[in-house]
């Protein structure tokens, strides 16, 4: 029984230490981007500015992973977009957009309030 336990063990550590290896070693960008298939080039365009913004080795093997999957028609593009923007978040400086309200007026409005205030400014020293 020892033998068979000390294999085993001698297995688990060989696969632990491939395993660690792997993720450690440089991931390098997919080059599967077809011009021609304009959905498809999108989606790579958006991979690649993706991938070049994340440092993490295991994230941008996880992005290859999709390419793959989307590349081969196993992935629709609604979920490779979905996934892809978890992964857009991670690598952005910014959280949260943040919208500035944009208060609009009518010109009719604006010209009135510019009047006003022209004639206050004319009749204001002469009280």
């Amino acid at each position: 029984m020892t033998e068979e336990t000390n294999a085993e063990t001698q297995e688990q550590q060989t696969q632990e230490s491939e395993n660690e290896q792997t993720p450690v070693a440089d991931v390098t960008k997919l080059e599967i981007d077809k011009p021609t298939d304009f959905k498809f080039h999108a989606a790579y365009l958006a991979y690649s500015e993706t991938f070049d913004k994340i440092g993490s080795p295991h994230t941008k093997s996880e992005l290859n992973n999709m390419l793959v999957l989307l590349s081969k028609d196993k992935m629709d593009y609604q979920d490779f977009y979905r996934t892809l923007d978890d992964y857009r978040r991670q690598g952005s400086k910014h959280f949260e957009f943040s919208r500035d309200r944009i208060e609009t007026q009518r010109k009719r409005d604006w010209r009135q309030k510019q009047n006003r205030s022209q004639r206050n400014q004319r009749h204001k020293g002469k009280h």
